[in-house]
């Protein structure tokens, strides 16, 4: 590559752009011409015939009718049965949600057309605020061709009631934002109650990274779970909360649509609301874009990336052209990108995905910066060898192996039965359920007979070996002995553990610590599977094939163990065993009452995010 255009600062930036109008004007020579049979300019949704991209360096220089270029070019391709579009961008992805580092992410998802990506930080900057934009281009600077533009995350804490892992403010904020020209704005704010309530402990720090992001021109991405009712929708959009990914129904997206909100659409509701789009006749789906969110490595490999959301919309009916631009320019727009990304056009990095069927979606070959970098599914490069720091990787830091003590909850004495205050997955009412429970030995037990085990959230940031347990119902495992824990639990993500035993309880947490984080299965005593998450606690430097394997491993394990359901809601949703319990922890709207690591505020971790309410877990 003749151009140094890896996270480029604005000097870098207008030395490059300033060769470019050189090129443009044949007066300096290109690298490369990329002739194909036809290209799609999505600015105007039409399709140009037997077209040349001339290419310098990473960038686009020229692009026209085939001959038409006057400079000398290095090396010509020609691609006359290939129709090109832009390289896909995700508007809203957590890559720590496929749980790869980012420079194997990209191996994976480049062969399926996904060029670039606004990183949207809430994970790794709740690990470790202070190293966020130095991890997110790290790869970028190891030679990747993703172009990852992060987004520092909003929730570092989550919400007030929480801690450890850092801290971002308005001071962080501005620091992020000035420091890159690829950081494009804020990470989705989701505590919504510490937005409008003044009294919240959050408020003046979520304003001041709103304030940050505004002085400096960037994107305040939003997040409106829950949120249907008309006077919330507008108190939303005018605190400048620009999007939402959160809308599950037709109605739901068209209210936020129709009251300012870019909409991000995820494939569970992308069918249903493609069609309610297309009944109610929408012309301009400018406001419109697609999201993966969070993805696992393994649904990757088996669905695909943004490809398979394109594929999606364009089987519901959706043209292949304007469900293009809902990949391309509309979210590249949307982040305020078009510099760079959406686009096959001059000064945009050369990022281009060439179909061999556009109807179907079927993706040829992808080129990025410039150089072809697939061939069917097959990546054409070497994933760069990073050696991540210890920053990145020693940060499980519970400071003592557990005993089956940490997990037990005492009664109080004489009783020989207590009223414990019991949460469900999922659970998003105004009151946590209420049990009671049988005493013996002066500790709160289980009742397996009414699907009540116990849900425990580990501090892995303070080394206080600080532990919060309360009981669940409709969740883990009724086999003896038995425990699941997992180091990635949105979004503080401490450790949590679920189990059948305080004993196996322990085991598990500990064996996370002993792989600095990920997965650990006990079963009837032993640790039969583990899956090493050794970046961040959420991420693995592993190819994508060999996670999946561990992944499969640690779910065949798991079919062996019998685990509780709560009998009035589908397993789908609100599960024993799978990898949606990582998102049970979530704190932001529309969950009221959560379990938390302890702090000063919650000593035994149980508190209403909503007012701010605590609550002992058995009374």
């Amino acid at each position: 590559m003749t151009s140094p255009d890896i996270n480029p600062d604005a000097a870098t930036e207008v030395a490059i752009r300033q060769e470019l109008t050189l090129v443009a004007l044949g007066k300096r020579s290109a690298d490369v011409a990329l002739r194909v049979g036809r290209l799609l300019d999505v600015a105007t949704r039409t399709w140009a015939l037997d077209q040349e991209i001339i290419i310098k360096g990473r960038r686009i220089a020229y692009v026209g009718p085939a001959g038409s270029y006057s400079g000398e070019v290095a090396r010509r391709i020609h691609e006359p049965d290939l129709s090109a579009i832009p390289g896909l961008g995700e508007v809203h992805k957590h890559i720590e949600s496929s749980h790869l580092t980012p420079e194997y992410e990209a191996a994976l998802v480049l062969p399926r057309g996904n060029t670039w990506t606004c990183e949207a930080s809430h994970e790794f900057s709740n690990v470790n605020g202070a190293r966020t934009l130095e991890f997110w281009l790290k790869a970028r600077e190891a030679g990747s061709p993703l172009k990852i533009f992060p987004l520092p995350g909003s929730a570092v804490p989550p919400t007030g009631y929480e801690h450890g892992g850092g801290y971002l403010g308005y001071d962080e904020q501005k620091a992020f934002m000035r420091q890159s020209l690829m950081v494009a704005g804020l990470d989705e704010v989701m505590d919504w109650p510490a937005v409008w309530n003044r009294e919240n402990p959050s408020y003046e720090r979520l304003w001041g990274m709103i304030r940050a992001t505004f002085e400096q021109r960037g994107v305040v991405e939003g997040h409106a779970a829950g949120i249907r009712d008309l006077p919330t929708i507008n108190a939303f959009a005018a605190a400048g909360l620009a999007s939402d990914h959160e809308a599950w129904t037709f109605e739901e997206l068209w209210d936020k649509l129709t009251h300012g909100l870019f909409m991000e659409l995820r494939p569970h509701s992308l069918p249903d609301v493609i069609r309610g789009l297309l009944d109610r006749g929408l012309q301009d789906w400018s406001q419109i874009a697609f999201t993966t969110d969070d993805r696992s490595a393994s649904d990757t490999l088996k669905m695909g990336a943004t490809d398979y959301n394109v594929r999606l919309a364009i089987e519901s009916g959706l043209a292949p052209e304007i469900a293009i631009q809902c990949a391309t320019i509309n979210p590249a727009r949307h982040m305020r990108l078009t510099p760079w990304v959406g686009s096959i056009a001059p000064g945009r990095y050369a990022d281009i995905v060439l179909l061999s069927d556009v109807q179907r979606f079927d993706i040829a070959k992808v080129w990025a910066d410039g150089q072809q970098v697939s061939e069917g599914k097959r990546y054409l490069l070497d994933v760069p060898k990073i050696d991540w720091p210890e920053w990145a990787t020693k940060t499980i830091n519970i400071g003592r192996a557990l005993t089956a003590e940490d997990f037990a909850i005492h009664a109080e004495a004489g009783r020989s039965t207590m009223q414990a205050a019991v949460l469900r997955p999922f659970h998003w009412d105004d009151h946590f359920l209420t049990y009671e429970l049988p005493v013996e030995d002066g500790k709160v037990q289980r009742d397996e007979s009414r699907n009540i085990t116990k849900f425990s959230v580990i501090d892995r940031f303070s080394g206080k070996g600080a532990v919060s347990r309360m009981f669940w119902v409709g969740c883990g495992p009724r086999t003896p002995d038995t425990a699941l824990a997992c180091s990635m639990a949105h979004d503080k993500h401490n450790i949590w553990c679920v189990g059948s035993s305080d004993a196996a309880m322990a085991k598990a947490v500990n064996a996370i610590a002993r792989n600095d984080g990920g997965w650990a299965l006990v079963r009837e005593g032993d640790v039969v599977a583990t899956v090493r998450y050794e970046v961040a606690g959420l991420m693995t430097c592993r190819p994508p094939e060999l996670l999946h394997e561990e992944m499969q491993a640690l779910y065949a394990e798991g079919e062996k163990i019998d685990w509780m359901y709560e009998p009035t809601f589908s397993p789908r949703w609100f599960p024993g065993f799978p990898e949606r319990l990582a998102f049970a922890t979530l704190t932001c709207a529309p969950w009221r009452w959560v379990l938390v690591a302890p702090s000063e505020y919650a000593p035994q971790g149980l508190v209403n995010v909503q007012t701010g309410e605590v609550q002992p877990v058995v009374f």
